[in-house]
């Protein structure tokens, strides 16, 4: 099932790219870089509106007020931030889904390219059954120069390793969420420092194919994070206070509800009084 969901899309799609991108290995990761990333593009804006909601909650007075109110009361001010995530329609875990879809594509992406770039009779048999058409298998074996890089191999001088680690660093910094609780602020900052070491360290051990994608995912995600800040921040600023007003509604309505309720019972009262 995951050779026949990731691995073999991402062999044909790779190989297709190739064929009509000059046979340029590196063209193809590019494009496949691309192409992975407006698929994923719905959950980048979901990330991304998380972020800018969460960021009006925290600078909200009422979000300050609970926090000096109850600071020495953890269990009631988890409950009193629960409640305005409710009332802003924000979810705390909202920008966690698409850092953690990259794994297994990450996973599909390396072994894709080591399926591609076939280096002995054995691999190439096993590359030419999962080719969709005959024509992207007359295309093995690959071109896999770019450069002073073998795309199958990690890169000698290091380059690419640092690039994938500051880039990374760079997305990582623009699209995590603030936070007002100071162990969700420390995890954030480990995980700013963990996860572009941890690709860093993937990029020195396997293929400079992979070190690319990084790389090139990374930069087209702080593109992203740019366009879709210029084109969505304000609307998402003012849907975070409809929300907001809108959650309130019906609050106010029961309490009109049962204060009119409670009126009628008195004036009950007041004429079963008055009758003989």
């Amino acid at each position: 099932m995951w050779d026949l969901l990731i691995i073999n899309p991402m062999i044909n799609a790779l190989l297709l790219f190739y064929s009509v991108l000059g046979n340029q290995f590196i063209l193809a990761i590019i494009a496949l870089t691309i192409l992975i990333r407006i698929i994923v593009f719905p959950l980048s804006l979901k990330q991304q509106r998380s972020m800018v909601m969460m960021q009006a909650l925290q600078g909200s007075k009422e979000w300050q007020a609970i926090q000096k109110k109850y600071k020495n009361d953890r269990e009631k001010l988890a409950q009193e931030q629960m409640r305005m995530y409710n009332e802003f329609g924000v979810s705390p875990l909202g920008g966690c889904l698409p850092t953690l879809i990259q794994f297994p594509v990450l996973i599909g992406l390396y072994q894709s390219i080591v399926r591609v770039l076939a280096g002995s009779p054995l691999q190439l048999v096993d590359l030419a059954s999962r080719v969709y058409l005959p024509s992207l298998s007359a295309l093995v074996p690959l071109n896999d120069r770019f450069l002073w890089l073998d795309l199958g191999r990690p890169d000698p001088f290091y380059i690419i390793p640092v690039l994938v680690v500051f880039t990374t660093w760079a997305q990582q910094k623009l699209l995590t969420a603030p936070s007002a609780d100071a162990q969700s602020a420390s995890m954030n900052q480990s995980m700013q420092i963990m996860m572009p070491l941890m690709l860093g360290f993937f990029a020195l051990q396997y293929s400079s194919a992979l070190a690319i994608y990084f790389v090139m995912s990374n930069v087209v995600g702080v593109a992203q994070y740019f366009i879709i800040n210029r084109w969505f921040r304000h609307r998402w600023e003012k849907d975070s206070h409809t929300n907001r007003k809108s959650s309130r509604k019906p609050r106010l309505a029961k309490g009109k509800t049962e204060s009119k309720t409670e009126e009628t019972r008195q004036e009950k009262k007041q004429v079963e009084k008055t009758q003989p």
